[in-house]
């Protein structure tokens, strides 16, 4: 609970100032918790700093503008020193995002691309405990 209150108060302090950015406690630390809590209900084995630092990466990064993405990293990495989260299987979700942006005649932008992932990632943690998820 420290860690999450930490980050979210250095986010605050920190980040840019933009619209979007909400704090709250509907917003940043209920959604975290419960992505979270379900990760450790999935795979108990898991050590809780992998999932904290895993669920605020998932659900905060997404909602992010570019400037701020290196800074959160940076605010991460300070708060869960020596933690090194392992990098998703997203090779697949990556080409499939491709193809479809060449189908509908769009450009391949790597930025664009990585902020669609990011978005998926973060709709696959909120909707983890349910039975259906829109991307399987």
């Amino acid at each position: 609970a420290k860690k999450l209150i930490a980050i979210m108060e250095l986010s605050q302090r920190q980040l840019s100032k933009q619209d979007h950015y909400d704090y709250g406690l509907r917003s940043f630390v209920i959604p975290i918790a419960r992505a979270a809590g379900a990760t450790k209900r999935a795979d108990p084995e898991v050590v809780e700093e992998l999932i904290l630092m895993g669920a605020m990466r998932d659900l905060i990064m997404p909602k992010l503008v570019y400037a701020d993405i290196p800074l959160f990293n940076a605010l991460l990495s300070d708060l869960f020193p020596g933690v090194d989260l392992p990098p998703k299987e997203t090779d697949g979700l990556r080409k499939a995002i491709e193809q479809e942006l060449v189908a509908q005649e769009l450009q391949v932008v790597k930025d664009f691309v990585t902020k669609i992932m990011q978005y998926c990632r973060f709709t696959i943690v909120c909707e983890q405990g349910t039975e259906t998820c829109w991307l399987e």
